[in-house]
């Protein structure tokens, strides 16, 4: 089959690679009929994501048609529509009946298991098309993809529906939805999000239906903030104006009542003078993560405010200002996505007509261009925010 895979920072190609197989009983073999780049794609394409091979395949956000079952599996069957979560969940563990999928104990093999407890203390579940410190399994950037724990996951998709409307059910609009709701927003809140990306485009229509009065959208590319204002939020380019200082003089000087980070470890290094600096400490391995964003997020809360985090990072953050989180008495929150705890509430608000993911579409093409596509993308070019490519 052909499939996206990764041969080392910036070398993304589109090559022949062996079909998947059903490799145990609870195992699903699905023919991709949607997939798309992943902001969290690019931060592999620029080669800051550890423990990747050579040939790996790509691709977390992905749906299809299964076209085979393994001997356990109860709950599919060849020939249903499924979206599968980019977080891979057992359903039994202690963290799993909980609802914390993305917490799983069984699905990160042990090998990849040890190597993320030795980097985090604990390791989180299995992930798509993501480092072997995750499992290292193949992605769904490709022809066809080998789901296991095939009951838990993949969610039927209704007839009625197209793959673009849920498509992003896999990942960005769960995200989106999960950064949204950890602000407790109560009605007519104030909530300001960095990143205006798909994450955050979904953040952006999340937050307000959840209750927020307004939103505050911070980025600096052009078809970025349209999108925004085009879904009612008030949008700063954080290259035009202070950030810290617009959003005191939008709150009377009390800061935002929620902060939302979902850029995560790649925010633009001119940005400001400390982003530069993050950006020295990485490029001479003084650090493993820009944290810029999430610093200015702390500082623009306000006093017993909420900062949730979703944008990616993936090791050790300097300068975090603690002392202004714990003194004005702030909640943090963040977490991986746990996809499957927030699909039937998603998929209904799909159906009902209530919002449609698709609006973040923006280029559409074929696995061969994806390699192509993966640089426009990261270099924000042709006004490009979101790639979906057909298999």
């Amino acid at each position: 089959m052909r499939a996206l895979t990764w041969h080392g920072k910036h070398d993304i190609r589109c090559e022949s690679v062996p079909d998947p197989k059903i490799e145990t009983p609870t195992d699903a073999i699905i023919k991709v009929t949607a997939c798309a780049i992943c902001g969290s794609d690019l931060h592999i394409y620029n080669g800051i994501i550890p423990d990747m091979e050579s040939g790996d395949i790509l691709g977390h956000e992905k749906m299809g048609e299964v076209v085979e079952v393994g001997t356990e599996v109860s709950k599919l069957k060849v020939g249903d529509r499924v979206v599968v979560p980019f977080t891979i969940a057992c359903g039994e563990c202690f963290f799993c009946k909980r609802g914390f999928y993305s917490g799983c104990e069984r699905s990160n093999p042990s090998k990849s298991r040890k190597k993320a407890e030795k980097m985090w203390g604990h390791s989180p579940a299995g992930l798509f098309g993501y480092s072997h410190l995750l499992g290292g399994f193949p992605g769904g950037q490709a022809e066809y993809l080998r789901v296991p724990f095939a009951d838990v996951g993949p969610l039927k998709v209704p007839s009625d529906l197209t793959d673009e409307q849920v498509l992003f059910l896999s990942d960005i609009f769960p995200t989106g939805y999960m950064v949204a709701e950890f602000c407790n927003i109560q009605r007519g809140d104030t909530v300001a999000i960095w990143g205006c990306g798909p994450v955050g485009q979904m953040a952006i229509r999340s937050a307000f239906l959840l209750g927020a009065g307004r939103v505050i959208a911070i980025d600096t590319v052009t078809e970025r903030l349209e999108a925004a204002r085009s879904a009612g939020a008030l949008a700063i380019d954080f290259l035009d104006e202070d950030v810290y200082d617009r959003i005191q003089e939008l709150t009377k000087g009390r800061g935002a009542d929620a902060c939302i980070d979902a850029v995560g470890t790649e925010p633009l290094a001119n940005s400001s003078f400390y982003a530069m600096v993050d950006r020295v400490k990485v490029a001479t391995f003084m650090g493993t993560d820009r944290p810029h964003v999430l610093r200015q997020a702390i500082h623009c809360a306000r006093n017993f405010g909420t900062v949730s985090v979703v944008g990616v990072y993936g090791g050790f953050l300097d300068k975090i200002p603690l002392g202004s989180a714990l003194n004005r008495g702030l909640t943090l929150r963040m977490a991986q996505t746990p996809v499957q705890h927030y699909l039937p509430k998603l998929l209904e608000l799909i159906e009902n007509g209530e919002i449609d993911p698709s609006f973040v579409i923006t280029h559409r093409a074929s696995l061969e261009q994806g390699p192509d596509l993966y640089q426009t993308f990261n270099d924000k070019n042709d006004g490009c925010i979101k790639v979906v490519l057909k298999p």
